[in-house]
């Protein structure tokens, strides 16, 4: 017999990081599993953005640039994100978008390599990280991607792939669907055994658990999901001091430049991290990601970690309590220690599902082709959240209510 609500009751009086749910905007009537994907905003949100607006745009205009910090807004908030992935000062920008961030770090780790003329690349991560990787190497041409698949022992995989040919490797360290959680420093340490570079997606990892990205060359990730940016968040990406003087990436924007208000006619990086930034900041996507780092800097990484194994562990045993009888299939690793802060359930009705199940209060996502995904982020789910939402899946199964027609209606965003 699965653990009872009451109990679930009692684990939340006493969790000990529970007080940070209150800090959050959470719709009445909602339980919330959809924070691997894009995060609740902080209560402060609105009024971070309101200030930017009306006392740093409207109050000084164009000053702003200078007076309101404008200007070094990828660097500063950068330094206040580097704790939460295990670096420091200096070591990380924030800027523009995952997908940009990721062409930032493979063009400056190929230009480390020149001799070697192969990419490795995992089918299984985001398919935004081997999309870019495929335009990249078409753009440069002669170089080679070689995929790893999905299913394959890691360590094995890259003992077959790695060679004095690859010139980096690019991996998610939390699989996007499944929740499958990589030891970054064995993989990193067998990746750089070989020579090549190693870049981490830390996407679907950062505001989730303890990141330690100290011996990585390059790592990059979003901003919008457990870490509550926002919608467009401004992305990060880390590059490792000892890369810092000679890493030179593809795309050469002016505020990468050494002196940007020289106007020099030709490119000359900027010194340190700098040189990682690209085009104008924007200024208006950062005041949300301030106000949840003002949250973030409050928070033992260590807390969060040990109550996501216990919420998707706790969600893994009621699931398949009382949804035994239809049909679902965990595809997540059972073992906590191999799991990100999120579940994946296959089953081969999965979109209606989903669908029935949001309009029933609970909020999951669907990853083809038949994944029922929950991310369970600790600041602000709840254990008794946990029983509600694998109760209602329950029903939605007992009583079939994905049968509506409705359901399979696929909307632009799933």
């Amino acid at each position: 017999m699965a653990i009872s609500r009451a109990e679930c009751v009692a684990l939340d009086v006493d969790d000990p990081i529970k007080h940070f749910r209150d800090e959050f905007v959470l719709p009445d009537g909602t339980i919330y599993l959809v924070g691997n994907s894009l995060g609740a905003p902080p209560r402060t949100t609105m009024a971070a953005v309101t200030r930017t607006v009306e006392e740093e745009w409207a109050g000084r205009l164009v000053g702003g640039w200078n007076v309101s910090g404008w200007y070094d807004l990828p660097l500063t908030t950068g330094d206040r994100l580097a704790p939460l992935i295990g670096v420091g000062p200096g070591q990380v920008v924030v800027g523009e978008s995952t997908s940009i961030a990721i062409v930032k770090a493979v063009s400056a780790a190929l230009g480390l390599r020149p001799d070697r003329r192969v990419i490795i690349s995992d089918l299984a991560s985001f398919p935004t990280d081997r999309y870019m990787v495929e335009g990249l190497a078409k753009a440069l041409g002669g170089y080679e991607i070689r995929d790893l698949r999905d299913g394959e022992d890691l360590g094995e995989a890259l003992s077959g792939a790695l060679s004095d040919e690859v010139a980096c490797v690019l991996l998610s360290q939390v699989d996007y669907r499944t929740g499958a959680r990589h030891d970054t420093a064995a993989v990193t340490a067998q990746v750089q055994a070989s020579g090549a570079l190693m870049i981490w997606d830390l996407c679907h990892s950062a505001g989730a658990m303890q990141v330690d990205m100290s011996e990585a060359d390059f790592a990059v990730g979003c901003t919008y999901k457990y870490l509550n940016g926002g919608p467009g968040a401004p992305a990060f990406i880390y590059v490792h001091p000892r890369h810092q003087a000679e890493a030179e990436h593809l795309l050469t924007g002016w505020h990468g430049h050494a002196a940007p208000f020289a106007f020099e006619p030709g490119f000359r990086p900027a010194d340190g991290i700098r040189r990682f930034t690209v085009s104008t900041p924007h200024v208006l996507s950062y005041a949300p990601l301030n106000a949840a780092l003002d949250i973030w800097e409050r928070v033992d990484l260590a807390a969060v970690r040990a109550k996501s194994m216990a919420l998707t562990s706790l969600f893994i045993d009621l699931v398949e309590d009382f949804c035994a009888p239809y049909g679902l299939t965990l595809i997540s690793p059972r073992d906590s220690e191999r799991r990100g802060s999120q579940v994946g359930f296959s089953h081969p009705e999965g979109y209606p599902i989903m669908r029935a199940l949001i309009d029933r209060g609970v909020h999951g996502d669907f990853r083809a082709p038949d994944v029922l995904r929950f991310g369970f982020a600790p600041l602000y789910i709840r254990f008794a959240d946990v029983y509600d939402a694998a109760a209602t899946l329950a029903e939605v199964l007992e009583k079939e209510h994905w049968r509506d027609e409705r359901y399979r209606q696929r909307l632009a965003v799933t």
